[in-house]
């Protein structure tokens, strides 16, 4: 079984996704780099929970 993502993470995720769809991509490394830009996000875990997250929504909205 997968891991449940909390509702905080949803939606900053789809609110940074939504904004800045032209400079996120598949690459989860590219994504964090351009997610520090985006947003102050002091914890390292929450950010990679985000971005793990928004990689998953342009995965799924390329196809």
């Amino acid at each position: 079984m997968g891991r449940i993502r909390t509702t905080l993470v949803k939606s900053v995720s789809e609110k940074i996704y939504s904004r800045h769809k032209d400079k996120l991509g598949k690459n989860f490394e590219k994504n964090k780099k351009q997610v520090e830009n985006f947003a102050e996000i002091n914890s390292k875990k929450l950010r990679n929970t985000i971005v793990g997250y928004i990689t998953k929504l342009a995965k799924k909205n390329t196809k």
